[in-house]
């Protein structure tokens, strides 16, 4: 990632370092009571709360409450009120089943009163079993691919927009980006194919790398949706928000290592699309699997 104008590089690394910090620290819930927890948002003046911290933190509430030996095999979650950033998200945790194989929690996010998201995961001691995995694509390594930061300020000649040069998740998109396709038709495309991993060092928790994969996992999904008809988030025409969020956790990964996210979106109507993602890391183990609907509007 380049410097900004007037600083070093090791200066805009110190920042990133932080800025990842931040998001680890977001991360780490206060708990207070039994089963509820108390999260808060960034000071970034969004609107909204991104639906990847509520995801993360509700998964880091759920772990929270599940023995470290059974790491989340599975989680399934609906969007369904916009998140208000001024005020905290109280997360309260229902214990469904605590089995022999497998234990069982929902979580409910609530704020001003009102349930904005509920999440239900699934946790699993692991045992030995059948093994197989659908192959990663073919794509050039992440050195050799520029950040979305760099390329919007090529692209515009502007510095890019905080969210994407600030970010802790440093994300390289191997293909074209919406803002791209936007311009040029031809280069509108059915994947999307995107390097990531967290912009810094992490403890060896597993919990953290899942939750942060979670966070990171909301970034680029509908982005794939949108490339497939040359619209993006910019335009002044788009508007969309996710409405519901799967995956599925194949086998132990660092986010602070190298990850592919290969998204594809199989289907868009009445104003919803959807798209799929498998993470793959950078040996070309398929780590995770993706899917999630969102609510695309578009105007004239």
């Amino acid at each position: 990632m380049r410097a900004h104008e007037g600083g070093s590089a090791r200066e805009l690394k110190a920042a990133v370092s932080e800025t990842l910090d931040r998001l680890v620290d977001l991360l780490n819930l206060e708990q207070i009571e039994l089963d509820i927890f108390r999260g808060r948002s960034p000071d970034d003046r969004r609107q909204r709360v991104f639906g990847g911290q509520v995801a993360g933190q509700a998964l880091v509430a759920a772990g929270r409450t599940v023995p470290a030996d059974r790491p989340v095999h599975s989680l399934h979650a609906y969007f369904i009120r916009p998140g208000d950033p001024a005020v905290p998200l109280v997360y309260i945790v229902d214990r469904v089943r605590d089995g022999r194989s497998f234990t069982t929690r929902r979580v409910s996010a609530i704020q001003h009163g009102k349930t904005i998201f509920t999440l239900s995961a699934s946790f699993h001691r692991d045992e030995p079993g059948l093994v197989h995995a659908a192959p990663m694509p073919s794509v050039p390594p992440p050195e050799s691919v520029m950040t979305v930061a760099e390329r919007l300020e090529k692209l515009t000649g502007e510095p890019a927009h905080e969210f994407f040069a600030n970010s802790p998740i440093d994300l390289r998109v191997v293909g074209p980006l919406t803002y791209e396709a936007q311009l040029d038709p031809s280069l509108r495309a059915d994947r999307n194919l995107v390097w990531l991993r967290a912009d810094g060092d992490l403890p060896d928790d597993p919990l953290l790398h899942v939750c942060l994969m979670t966070y990171a996992s909301d970034m680029t999904l509908l982005d794939t949706v949108l490339l497939r008809h040359g619209l993006s988030w910019a335009d002044g025409h788009t508007r969309g928000a996710s409405l519901d969020h799967a995956m599925w956790f194949h086998r132990p990964f660092r986010a602070d290592r190298w990850l592919l996210y290969a998204q594809d979106s199989p289907v868009a109507a009445g104003a919803r699309g959807l798209a799929r993602g498998e993470v793959f890391t950078a040996e070309g183990e398929l780590v995770v699997s993706v899917v999630q609907e969102g609510l695309i509007r578009t105007t004239p």
